[in-house]
């Protein structure tokens, strides 16, 4: 997020390039966790998010969010220095996207989306899928290959953006940025985060607790925790003059 906020060119009076006062629209906000992460870096943001309820979660935290999907959401002339999406872009159709991004933007602010792919240390992956596979024998997917090959998956969606941002004619060549690191969790920390992960979202409660209970009980056999590894892949473009 630094290197994005770093990019901006800086909104009018913000004192230059990457200074204070850059103008970040944050593409499907959602609670708001990527905003108040630019907001901590001294950037102005502002949201787009389809769900009512979660554009209220995230402005309780004081950000403004406009409620509608990017493609229909109107800017009322507003300009940004950086238009990014956390998690979200796959979302929105990738050329109309760009294109709007590209509209939206000052000269030389940058477009980014960026994805968060995970990938569980195999004793954790092979334990947790069974879990996963006794509460959900009808799943269209191998809950092993999702827990530890999440990146084949994700290099669609990294595809689509990129080429959805060269089809739009108004940037430079996009680039892959790749940002690896780590988070060790407790048992009560991932149970608490595994039923936002999409496979998850629409699981009946009582199938999503055999699916919680199966992997606390694989957890507390390996001593109560794990440290799972991160790759942060941002697909990211620079808006061109116009």
């Amino acid at each position: 997020m630094e290197r994005i906020a770093a990019g901006a060119p800086g909104s009018p009076g913000s004192g230059g390039p990457g200074g204070p006062g850059k103008h970040v629209l944050d593409v499907g906000t959602g609670t708001g966790i990527a905003a108040r992460q630019f907001q901590a870096l001294g950037c102005r943001v502002s949201g787009v998010e389809p769900d009512l309820r979660l554009a209220e979660l995230a402005r309780r935290f004081g950000l403004a969010v406009d409620v509608a999907t990017f493609e229909e959401w109107d800017p009322a002339g507003r300009r940004y220095d950086a238009v990014v999406a956390a998690q979200a872009w796959h979302w929105v159709d990738p050329v109309t996207g760009a294109a709007k991004a590209a509209r939206i933007l000052r000269p030389g602010g940058r477009l980014a989306a960026f994805w968060n792919v995970f990938r569980f240390p195999p004793e954790a992956a092979d334990a947790i899928a069974e879990a996963c596979r006794r509460a959900m024998p009808e799943a269209p997917f191998d809950f092993g290959a999702m827990l530890t090959g999440a990146m084949d998956g994700y290099q669609a969606f990294f595809a689509k953006a990129a080429e959805g941002i060269r089809e739009s004619g108004g940037f430079s060549e996009p680039e892959q940025w790749r940002f690896d690191w780590e988070w060790t969790y407790t048992r009560d920390a991932w149970l608490d985060q595994m039923p936002t992960l999409g496979a998850f979202t629409r699981l009946p409660p009582d199938r999503m607790a055999e699916v919680l209970d199966g992997a606390g009980t694989a957890i507390d056999a390996m001593g109560g925790g794990f440290t799972m590894h991160y790759a942060t892949v941002a697909i990211t473009a620079v808006r061109t003059e116009a």
